[in-house]
């Protein structure tokens, strides 16, 4: 779906004389989640929109039609949730729903077509990864080169372009060490190379609420909305989003996708706009949760090392701040500046909420590890992340499985590496249950 792009009106200084075109323009991401792409059915006056499962659409004679066809073309609820989409990600002017991230991905590298490089974050998801090595490098002969672009200087990361080099690949932060990239550096180096490759970002971790790389001069953005943006773990998708300036690449992208069929179904497409509406309320509760807990762990003599860049004490920090996006910088001001009465701010001390991602490394190997998560009791030992449960797990044997050993051990990702999707319970709950779980894996003591 294509829409006009909220974020480009702002940026371009639109007056009020642009908000017949835009009715969107001026508000909020909150505001826009609830109401754009749900506008009452013209028909019934219906206030949600209702799910449309036909497969096929009548036509009023060769060709002429009401804008449907086949349902794996174009469906109404999957064109509702692509509007939506297209105007959450800040900067968005063309989105595309897809059955999963995966999906997402694989149609991304097929439009580069055969023969094609790409450079890719080191510390890049498995499935990733995955597609990469295993499968396009078999179907259409893609070589991928892995770099750390967290800490490589700009020599060494246009001495890994070449020629035929057709995308840069970043996730930031990465999965699950949450190493930070700077988006509009690694921009600025793709466009100074004669290759010009498209620069792909990953923001499944931050969402469109924490992070908005299309302002950062992003091609592509991509999500798992199975993640943060549908939230309750009931929906697997994905979906890509582009600015308005990319209608040929959107349209290649439409057409290779519906050419194979990847497309999700008019009830997962209801269910995940259903699910976006309230992302605003949920990332701050993330956000303000994890923020808490990585404070806490920060402080447990079990921990050895605490991975949340919203901390002070990271060494990124300053970088995630400047990589918030608008909405999301005027949260965590709007935090800081609420003090109580001794003139802490209780949601902001030693930091910012910056996603519901934390990882950290427990003193001991596998076995404190095991014991930990099994120790859990709110916190449920299982693969995925961003649903308002709150979830842990070991990526070394879970989610990173894939990654040969040598790889995960020089990516940090080993046997005491835990994950922690942290939920929007309450927070202080979730620290008790932390707590005490690190008191079983290390002591040997149950409080539960």
């Amino acid at each position: 779906m294509t829409v006009t792009s909220y974020s480009s009106a702002l940026l371009n200084g639109s007056d009020t004389h642009t908000r017949k075109k835009l009715p969107y323009v001026v508000d909020g991401f909150g505001t826009r989640a609830i109401h754009v792409g749900s506008e009452p059915n013209s028909a019934t006056g219906a206030v949600i929109p209702p799910i449309s499962l036909s497969t096929t659409y009548k036509q009023d004679g060769v060709g002429n039609h009401k804008g449907f066809e086949y349902s794996r073309s174009g469906n109404p609820n999957r064109d509702a949730l692509e509007t939506a989409l297209a105007s959450l990600e800040a900067g968005g002017g063309h989105a595309l729903a897809f059955s999963s991230g995966s999906a997402a991905t694989a149609t991304i590298v097929q439009s580069i077509g055969p023969n094609a490089h790409v450079v890719s974050v080191n510390d890049v998801y498995g499935g990733t990864f995955r597609y990469f090595k295993r499968v396009a490098s078999e179907t259409q002969g893609l070589e991928s080169t892995f770099v750390d672009f967290e800490n490589a200087d700009d020599d060494m990361i246009l001495a890994s372009f070449k020629d035929n080099t057709k995308l840069i690949w970043i996730e930031s932060p990465t999965n699950p060490t949450l190493r930070l990239v700077d988006i509009h550096r690694i921009v600025s180096l793709a466009r100074s190379h004669v290759a010009k490759p498209l620069v792909v970002v990953d923001n499944t971790f931050l969402s469109p609420f924490y992070q908005s790389p299309l302002l950062l001069g992003a091609d592509i953005v991509v999500h798992s909305v199975t993640k943060y943006i549908n939230g309750h773990s009931d929906v697997v998708m994905g979906a890509a989003i582009l600015p308005p300036h990319h209608v040929r690449l959107a349209d290649k992208l439409r057409f290779l996708q519906n050419a194979h069929g990847a497309v999700p179904s008019p009830y997962d497409s209801w269910l995940a706009q259903r699910g976006l509406k309230t992302l605003h309320l949920r990332m701050k509760a993330h956000g303000i949760n994890a923020l808490k807990i990585a404070k806490a762990l920060q402080r447990s003599p079990y921990v050895e090392e605490v991975l949340y860049p919203g901390l002070e004490s990271h060494p990124r920090n300053a970088l995630a701040y400047r990589s918030l996006s608008p909405h999301a910088r005027k949260f965590v001001d709007d935090l800081r500046s609420i003090a109580d009465e001794d003139g802490v701010s209780p949601d902001s001390e030693g930091g910012f909420p910056y996603g519901g991602m934390v990882s950290f490394r427990i003193r001991g190997g596998a076995v404190e590890a095991d014991r930990f998560l099994t120790a859990l009791r709110l916190f449920t030992l299982a693969e995925s992340l961003g649903g308002v449960e709150s979830l842990a797990e070991l990526p070394a044997q879970m989610t990173h499985g894939s990654i040969p050993e040598k790889e995960r051990s020089l990516l940090g990702i080993g046997d005491n590496l835990i994950r922690l999707s942290v939920g929007v319970e309450e927070g202080d709950d979730l620290v008790r249950d932390i707590e005490q779980a690190l008191q079983v894996a290390l002591r040997g003591e149950n409080h539960v």
